[in-house]
């Protein structure tokens, strides 16, 4: 399973969404995953791919790791992989 699948995965189960309704432009707020449901989705990311996201849940606009969009959240993983490696 590719880094995109496993991602996408992850995000539609917090979203209790098929992952066929999640697409690479989806945003966690398009999916309804709320503030919780962004910490668990790190949670799982971080135990999926044997990496730690540079993620402040109190003040997630000041982290380095964008979440803007399913893209940006699968880009931000190949990069951690690549540097934690």
């Amino acid at each position: 399973m590719s880094t995109k699948d496993k991602v996408i995965a992850i995000i539609a189960e917090q979203a209790v969404l098929d992952p066929a309704e999640v697409t690479l432009n989806s945003t966690l707020e398009d999916l309804g995953i709320d503030s919780l449901g962004l910490v668990e989705s790190i949670f799982s990311i971080e135990e999926e791919f044997d990496i730690s996201v540079p993620f402040n849940a109190n003040d997630p606009q000041s982290s380095d790791f964008d979440i803007s969009t399913v893209a940006s959240i699968i880009a931000g993983i190949e990069r951690l992989q690549k540097e934690q490696s």
